[in-house]
């Protein structure tokens, strides 16, 4: 009995390194976060004094972080919806048995190969394609289309795009393969069924492939989601850290870096960036589920369900 016991605890000790990273690196620093979040710490301090909700505050009064909450949600969302419409489309293309396109993994790889590429790399090539005497600017101008070079990444119209772009770029090939993975996975059996009743191409989608990618596209929503209100790297480095034209790619989190990155180091006012950022997401990734949830598998009151037999 005492050695069976002793097997019970085996479990323990390969859980254990799991646990104590989450807790060192996933929860503390949440904390800490928080905590800071209340304090004027600096980086240059010993320690910070509580000032409540002082940071807070400020950051409401600030323009800077209004408009910088404003661009996360404005780009997020003009690279999200594209990237769904087109990683849908091309989903349904590829698992479609009517069409039965060749090559389907090759061109999977190709989607996807973007998403390997880091986003440094991929932000200089982009700010050396569109700078001033980059090679955009050269064909542009030899070709007659443009009289003089432009100046590109001083042009809020073509900034933002261009981070658009790039977000849209890296991320649908991730998009198209979950999507897929889901779509392959429902029976063909549903399909043939709803044939045989003589649905159309357009019902079985939306009635059959909708309803049974819910948990997909709750995963593709939160994930992208999390990702578009930590945007950093595409937007701070496709301008060399100098700053965006009017701030018109100024994100929360690239607001935060310059907080933190400021003569004094404000740590505490860098964190309730941090904190306001992690509120944010969090509502918005309930109501994502509250709205995808699955309403067929809700309690039924059963004075209700007594009502409806009636």
């Amino acid at each position: 009995m005492k050695i069976a016991n002793r097997k019970k605890y085996y479990g323990y000790f390969f859980i254990a390194p799991f646990i104590i990273g989450f807790l060192a690196f996933g929860l503390y620093p949440v904390y800490n976060t928080l905590a800071l979040s209340f304090t004027d710490t600096t980086l240059m301090a010993r320690g910070g004094s509580f000032i409540g909700m002082a940071n807070f505050e400020r950051l409401f009064a600030d323009n800077f972080f209004l408009k910088a909450v404003g661009n996360t949600w404005l780009i997020w969302m003009m690279n999200f919806l594209p990237q769904m419409v087109v990683a849908m489309l091309l989903s349904i293309w590829f698992t479609s048995t009517r069409l039965k396109i060749k090559g389907v993994g090759v061109w999977r790889a190709l989607f996807y190969l973007p998403n390997l590429l880091m986003p440094a790399a991929i932000a200089g090539l982009f700010a050396s394609l569109f700078a001033f005497y980059g090679p955009i600017n050269q064909f542009m101008v030899r070709s007659g289309i443009l009289p003089e070079a432009m100046h590109y990444l001083q042009n809020v119209t073509v900034t933002r795009g261009l981070v658009v772009f790039i977000q849209w770029w890296m991320w649908f090939g991730q998009t198209i393969i979950i999507l897929m993975a889901g779509m392959t996975s429902i029976s063909l059996s549903l399909y043939e069924a709803a044939m045989v009743d003589g649905a159309s191409g357009t019902q079985m989608f939306r009635f059959i492939t909708m309803p049974l990618l819910k948990p997909i596209l709750v995963y593709i929503f939160v994930t992208s989601l999390v990702g578009g209100m930590q945007m950093f790297d595409i937007p701070y480095l496709i301008t060399d850290g100098r700053g965006s034209p009017n701030s018109s790619i100024l994100t929360s989190v690239v607001l935060m870096y310059m907080k933190f990155g400021s003569s004094k180091g404000h740590i505490g006012a860098a964190s309730s960036v941090g904190v306001l950022v992690f509120i944010m997401t969090t509502i918005c990734a309930l109501g994502i589920f509250y709205v995808l949830r699955d309403r067929n598998a809700e309690p039924v009151n059963p004075a209700k369900r007594k009502r409806q037999t009636r």
